[in-house]
Order: structure tokens, then C-alpha cells, then sequence
């Protein structure tokens, strides 16, 4: 098995770790960029008002289409970014470390194949998360709905391509893991190569490297979501309204016409509702997903390779 594939399933383990983590963050970050009424509320009164309408597992409506959409999106995300990254370090001398543009182009060409492979399933779990939504101010009770239920209904209401709704301003939110992961590449570069000039000149062999810790990768994880996400969140109010099937969203012409538009009904801050626990739950599953990813890798990694050889040896002989 290659790195690439190991690095996938480690990819796809950690998001789903992180993913359970912080779901009901999502899930009201979810509401919140949906909603167009101009209310508001703090993330706790949020919280509190949905448990009293729907229970406390209200919080975790749409979690399932949500596990699988994180283990597809991080699977594929990461083998295309190891796949790219190891073609462009192939194709050159020097350093194993990627340049600002290499890390922004490994991005472009993993992001893109996820996005266009992984929307229909966030458009499923947009709409289970906002299913309920416009039933709040009637006090109607509206049956929640299972992911095949949820997707016969998608099919049977506005047929297959509304399963690549907000497939534009989702192509462009590829710029948030490209700004992402070329953030953390460059701090991480940087922490090992000052870590590594104060190892060899406090004495250590002129080969040393320094290894970063968990704490490093959970803090480099956290500062470059933070950065990512606080930059893109227009975006990811229009898409989540064009995903959720919002009447009001799909009269917008464009992802820029919807950015326009939001201002013009709601001013500028309806570009940034829900954007407090968005930022929270960002950042947070990035860290956990950094060292669950890198853990997982090894793990993994150590397990197969011993089984592997064993295997070698035995066609061998």
C-alpha cells in the first residue's frame, strides 16, 4: 500500500473522529448561515432553544451524512494532495519541502477533485440540518428524515442536479484548504528549520532534524483553519443557502450576485451569521484532525508495512 492511500485512510479516520467531536457546532453554524431573518442570538441560547424543540440529539441532526461526507472529502483530499505533492517533488532536485506556489497548486488539484466528488453528500447533510428550519416560528412538527429518505426527497422535488447545488461557490471555497494547508506547510516548514538550526548549533549532529510534537501539529492545525476560514466565509454562507435549497438563494445568479445580495437584504453582517461557532468548530477539528491524521499514519503505517514484507519474503521464497 502506498504513503498516498495510508495517508487517505488516516484522512478519512480523523476527520471522522473530528467530525463527531464538534458536530453540533456545525450543525448551528449550519442554521444560523441559512437563516435570512435578522435574529439574534448567542450560540448558547441557540443551543438551549433547539433542545427544547428537538432534544438534545436535534444537535446531531445530519450527523451521519456528515460522517460520511468527511471520510469521502478528507480520503480524497488527502490522496490527490500526496499523489500531487509527491509528483512535484519527483520532478525536481533539493529540498523535499514544498515552495508557498507548490503547496497552492497541490491544493488547487486536491480540492477541486474533492469538491466535485463530495458536494452531493453535503447537500444532504444541508438539508437534514435545516430541515426543521422553517418550521420554528409555526411550531409545526416536521419529520426528520434519513439520508436515503433525505435524498429520495432531493431527487423526487428538484431531480439529480440539485445534488451539485452550490457547486460554484463551493469550487471557489477550494481556496480555503489551499490557503489552509499552504499555511500550515509554510509555518510547519519554518518551525522545523529554526528547531533544527537551534539542535545543531546547541550541538546535535550536523544531520539532526527536529521532530515536531502533537502540540505542534494541533496548534499549526488550529492557526491555519482560523485563517482560512475567517477569509472565506461569504462563501460559506452562499453555499450553504444554495445547498439547503433556500428559495431566497436560488434566485441568486452567481456567487457574487449572492454575496451582493445578502448585503443589499441583510447588510454585511448576514455574510457572517453563525460565523462565531464556525470559527470554533473550525479550528478545532482542524487541530484534532492534524494529529489524528499524522497518528493514524503512523499507526497504520507501522501495522501494514511489517505484514507487507512478511509477504515479500514469503513470494520470494
Amino acid at each position: 500500500m502506498s504513503d498516498s492511500a495510508i495517508h487517505s485512510i488516516a484522512g478519512a479516520a480523523g476527520g471522522i473522529v473530528a467530525m463527531t467531536a464538534t458536530y453540533p457546532l456545525i450543525f448551528l453554524s449550519t442554521r444560523a448561515a441559512v437563516e435570512t431573518k435578522n435574529e439574534r442570538k448567542s450560540t448558547y441560547q441557540a443551543i438551549i432553544d433547539i433542545i427544547k424543540r428537538e432534544g438534545v440529539l436535534g444537535l446531531y441532526s445530519g450527523l451521519n451524512s456528515s460522517l460520511l461526507g468527511i471520510a469521502i472529502t478528507n480520503g480524497v483530499y488527502y490522496y490527490f494532495y500526496e499523489r500531487s505533492r509527491e509528483a512535484i517533488l519527483r520532478s525536481r532536485d533539493g529540498s523535499k519541502a514544498l515552495s508557498t506556489l507548490e503547496s497552492m497548486l497541490t491544493g488547487l488539484i486536491a480540492g477541486s477533485a474533492t469538491t466535485l466528488i463530495s458536494n452531493p453528500i453535503w447537500v444532504i447533510q444541508t438539508s437534514q440540518a435545516v430541515r426543521t428550519l422553517s418550521s420554528e416560528s409555526r411550531g409545526d412538527q416536521v419529520k426528520k428524515l434519513g439520508f436515503f429518505d433525505t435524498v429520495q426527497s432531493i431527487l423526487a422535488k428538484d431531480g439529480l442536479g440539485a445534488l451539485w447545488r452550490g457547486i460554484g461557490p463551493a469550487l471557489v471555497l477550494v481556496i480555503n484548504p489551499i490557503i489552509q494547508y499552504t499555511v500550515f506547510e509554510q509555518l510547519k516548514n519554518f518551525l522545523i528549520k529554526s528547531r533544527t538550526a537551534k539542535l545543531r548549533a546547541a550541538g546535535g549532529a550536523t544531520a539532526a532534524v527536529a521532530v515536531l510534537s502533537d502540540w505542534d501539529f494541533f496548534f499549526l492545525g488550529a492557526l491555519s483553519k482560523l485563517v482560512a476560514t475567517g477569509g472565506t466565509y461569504p462563501y460559506i454562507v452562499v453555499k450553504s443557502r444554495l445547498q439547503a435549497g433556500s428559495a431566497n438563494a436560488l434566485k441568486y445568479k452567481s456567487s457574487l450576485d449572492g454575496l451582493l445580495t445578502i448585503i443589499k437584504e441583510e447588510g454585511v453582517e448576514g455574510l457572517y451569521k453563525g460565523v462565531g461557532s464556525k470559527l470554533i468548530q473550525s479550528v478545532l477539528t482542524a487541530a484534532i484532525l492534524f494529529v489524528g491524521q499524522r497518528r493514524i499514519f503512523e499507526i497504520t503505517k507501522q501495522t501494514i508495512y511489517p505484514f507487507v514484507k512478511s509477504q515479500r519474503a514469503l513470494i520470494r521464497t
